[in-house]
């Protein structure tokens, strides 16, 4: 029997499953759990989700076809989340497309379904990325860039009209969960934006309620350090006079509306800033005395959670102390110009692999132990027409041909397809005899 409430019985459904799997498709860090029966619709509660049965296909598209060989239509019905999330686990992905010599989007897709990446961000709401991930059960968040946000804080029916061709109509096959609107504005060099910024979350916001998708699609901005006055210790972390003005009343509205605080935390840059006096292993998640706070009253092992920590202290001295913090971008170049100290293959690989391992932990910083850390690694691929210094066009996990730029445990392009290959020429006959079987094995046992 499933509740929807511990306390109330009323809402309790008997449920006859004949036969169930668990963690089906691996894309996703929820179990999926697929039950064969004759009812058409239950209700469950598990996994701190409420879900509900659908008698239609599930997430992954590679199902159907295995489960509907030969003419052949197996009742199979499964559990889907009842609310959208916005980030599912703790690991995303940055897929930048400033070059041109990189994988197509649909060739994407299949390079971050065999890794295993849930979450990715993309920087507008280019329409051929958007029906590559048609389908896909990915977590999608797309970006406003901040060449439109003098139109869309000006003009609500822009905002409107942006909104109706970029979001709602891919929805609901493409998977948008965010709008990240503008990019470092705050504390950027164009300062005739920074009065801009609040006007245009309010207008994509609005245009979201009038289309009744706000409870769907979260509005968010990423900010950068550049918003701070001082971040050492990480209590001492303040918004800088200059961009309080801005900051305030747009922290205001994110927390009227339910949106975290995006920080673009990079230990890399904090250390090719002052090599002489920041010790390399606390950037890179190696062993290190690390640091301490003394108002806090904490041991940091680690630069990158120092770095929340700080922008923690600086919601609170602005007060903002509910507001969660997730890390929109982070990463390591691996290669650089001379005068971009660590920037190499091997510095690269030791943050990239340390921060899976840290991000699997799920656990939070020292100073807000029970907020998870969430992060977006900076980026997919080496993007080769990036402006600026050679980091720029070096903080790729993979190559622009696919490959990987080194080894932390994912695979290339082509061992991705061949992947994808191997499962899609798993027999259907096998599967639905197996399934079949062990149905017939649970009716013998009960």
């Amino acid at each position: 029997m499933a509740c929807l409430s511990k306390k109330k019985k009323k809402h309790c459904l008997q449920l006859q499953p004949l036969f169930s799997i668990s963690n089906f498709d691996p894309l996703l860090d929820h179990p999926i759990i697929i039950i064969i029966n004759s009812l058409s619709l239950h209700l469950l509660h598990g996994q701190s989700h409420l879900f509900f049965l659908l008698s239609s296909w599930p997430l992954s598209p590679t199902l159907p076809a295995l489960l509907r060989s030969n003419g052949m239509i197996i009742p199979i019905v499964s559990i889907l989340p009842l609310t959208v999330q916005t980030f599912t686990g703790t690991y995303g992905i940055n897929y930048g497309r400033i070059a041109d010599n990189i994988p197509s989007p649909d060739q994407v897709v299949t390079l971050l379904r065999a890794a295993k990446i849930r979450n990715v961000r993309i920087y507008d709401a280019d329409h051929s990325v958007l029906k590559a991930f048609s389908g896909t059960g990915f977590n999608l968040v797309i970006g406003l860039p901040n060449g439109q946000l003098q139109d869309m804080s000006s003009n609500a029916d822009h905002a409107l009209n942006w909104v109706k061709d970029n979001v709602q109509s891919f929805l609901p096959g493409t998977p948008i969960r965010g709008i990240a609107v503008g990019n470092e504005v705050l504390g950027g060099e164009d300062y005739s934006l920074w009065g801009e910024l609040l006007g245009a979350a309010k207008n994509i916001y609005n245009a979201t309620k009038k289309l009744n998708l706000h409870e769907q699609i979260e509005i968010s901005t990423a900010n950068s350090f550049a918003v701070f006055s001082n971040s050492y210790p990480p209590s001492s972390c303040k918004f800088k006079d200059s961009v309080t003005q801005y900051m305030k009343p747009l922290l205001e509205f994110f927390s009227q509306i339910g949106s975290p605080f995006c920080l673009n935390a990079y230990p890399s840059l904090a250390y090719a800033s002052d090599p002489e006096h920041i010790d390399l292993n606390y950037a890179l998640f190696q062993p290190t005395k690390g640091i301490y706070d003394p108002k806090f009253r904490l041991h940091y092992d680690n630069m990158l959670d120092a770095q929340i920590d700080a922008a923690y202290s600086a919601l609170e001295n602005a007060g903002f102390n509910k507001m969660e913090v997730i890390v929109t971008e982070t990463g390591w170049a691996s290669n650089g110009d001379q005068n971009e100290a660590g920037a190499n293959i091997t510095n690269a690989r030791t943050y990239n692999y340390n921060l899976r391992k840290r991000l699997a932990k799920r656990k939070g910083t020292p100073h807000r132990p029970k907020n998870i850390v969430k992060a977006y690694i900076f980026a997919v691929f080496n993007e080769d027409s990036k402006p600026g210094a050679s980091s720029e066009r070096n903080y790729g996990l993979f190559k622009a041909d696919g490959s990987i730029s080194y080894d932390i445990g994912f695979h290339g392009l082509n061992a991705a397809r061949s992947s994808r290959l191997s499962l899609k020429s798993i027999s259907a006959d096998n599967l639905a005899t197996m399934i079949v079987s062990l149905c017939a094995l649970m009716l013998l046992i009960f």
